[in-house]
């Protein structure tokens, strides 16, 4: 199988996939296909499977990387169209971002929300239902535990993706999105369709 995205650098933008297989090395029935994107200013990874009834299938997995330095426009415009890319190339049916933590330093705070509302733009001006998970959310779907440090994260993704290939933390922790939405909106339908907010 060839890959989704060429290796590109274009505009400061450097795209970078790995593709993978559905399960058994076929598409997967009625499957929904479920972006995780885990966004960054210098990096944003991106995490892509499959979801069949009970059945977890990795599909692709990479990272869009913005300039280290120069204008913060252009930083957000490289990671908007790098995004874009990804999701031309992959054809997603939904969408799940992490949360923004606030730590101490409000400035970095502040760019890495910049940086999410870029992450939550653009699949949002695609048509896709946008789903929003804490950090802690996240290792507690994937790891059991709300305090899982990203070797526990990477570990896990393995187990429960067997096929995933991930080019870093940042890709790794974008799986871990997509799998905590896969694991939630069952629940969230369930809830809608009993008219249960």
């Amino acid at each position: 199988m060839h890959s989704l995205l060429a290796r590109t650098e274009a505009g400061g933008v450097a795209l970078a996939a790995t593709p993978g297989r559905g399960y058994q090395g076929e598409a997967m029935p009625s499957a929904i296909r479920i972006l995780g994107i885990d966004p960054g200013l210098r990096r944003t990874g991106w995490g892509l499977i499959e979801v069949a009834g009970n059945t977890l299938a990795f599909v692709a997995a990479g990272t869009v990387r913005a300039p280290l330095d120069g204008p913060l426009a252009a930083r957000l415009l490289a990671l908007h169209e790098g995004l874009a890319a990804v999701l031309a190339a992959t054809a997603p049916h939904e969408a799940a971002v992490e949360q923004t933590f606030v730590n101490r330093d409000a400035t970095a705070t502040l760019k890495l929300g910049q940086a999410r509302g870029i992450a939550m733009l653009v699949p949002a001006q695609a048509g896709l239902p946008v789903a929003e998970y804490a950090p802690t959310a996240v290792k507690k779907a994937v790891v059991g535990v709300g305090h899982a440090d990203k070797d526990q994260i990477r570990m896990m993704v393995r187990v429960l993706l067997p096929r995933a290939i991930f080019d870093g933390a940042d890709s790794a922790d974008a799986l871990a999105i997509a799998i905590t939405h896969a694991h939630h909106r069952g629940a969230a339908a369930i809830r809608l369709a009993a008219g249960i907010a």
